[in-house]
């Protein structure tokens, strides 16, 4: 069994608004693509164009009609993730020592190379955030795009996970938690970030921005009340000669 550093240098991890995630699933694309062309095993499809296509992937985006009493219902989009957890569940049960987590940084990860394939790390993890590549046999999860941040022959504005470099609606944030004065703690702590299932203890380093209250108009008080209030009580001129012709129509009756 693998056990979880005591501490760790960085806590790197994402920051996901669900106030501003309109659910393209740009991520999604982008996640499989990178992950697809670098790190470990690609992540296959089985029977793309079938009845029942399968896939291995790293992120997924849930869609969910949420209503509130007194208001109108709305649409949340759930992007959903390994949430890279401070006391990892997954990593514990590893029966090969294939899952770990990471003592520089806070990222954990599998060893593809150790990785027999059995589950346990899947049935481990509350969060359904890993995925057994059929195709190759071997856990797969998300890695915050290692190969990624630290590559020093990107550009510095790419050297961050491919899902936040490609979100159009800037919904996903990436930084160290464990530095207070960085973008994700800030937004963390502006907007009450919250923990995903924190009743199960697994602290995971992702966060969430909940949706903001939308804005209400009361019209009676509104500045704009007395240019938007009806002109005419009754149609007149054209209109309302058409719509007395109209009122002339014979309704439809019943046929025997």
């Amino acid at each position: 069994m693998t056990t979880l550093p005591q501490s760790t240098e960085k806590k790197l991890g994402l920051v996901i608004d669900l106030d501003t995630c309109v659910g393209c699933h740009a991520c999604v694309i982008s996640c499989k693509g990178w992950n697809t062309e670098n790190y470990g095993a690609p992540l296959s499809d089985q029977n793309p164009y079938g009845d029942e296509p399968m896939g291995t992937f790293l992120n997924r985006v849930h869609s969910y009609e949420v209503t509130s009493p007194g208001e109108t219902a709305k649409t949340v989009h759930f992007p959903k993730s390994c949430l890279h957890c401070e006391n990892a569940p997954c990593v514990t049960v590893c029966p090969t020592g294939a899952s770990y987590k990471r003592q520089e940084d806070g990222i954990v990860l599998v060893n593809e190379k150790d990785c027999i394939g059995c589950g346990l790390c899947a049935w481990a993890c509350p969060y359904g955030a890993r995925e057994l590549d059929q195709a190759e046999g071997v856990m797969k999860k998300c890695t915050l795009c290692v190969d990624r941040i630290y590559n020093e022959n990107l550009p510095e504005v790419d050297r961050t996970p491919a899902c936040v470099r490609t979100c159009p609606a800037g919904a996903r944030h990436f930084g160290d938690f464990a530095d207070p004065e960085s973008n994700v703690s800030k937004l963390t702590a502006e907007r009450g970030g919250m923990d995903l299932m924190p009743e199960l203890n697994t602290a995971p380093v992702n966060k969430y921005l909940p949706p903001r209250p939308k804005d209400t108009w009361d019209f009676e008080e509104s500045v704009l009340a007395p240019f938007l209030a009806p002109v005419a009580e009754e149609t007149t001129g054209f209109l309302g000669w058409l719509d007395k012709q109209l009122s002339k129509l014979p309704g439809d009756k019943e046929t025997n």
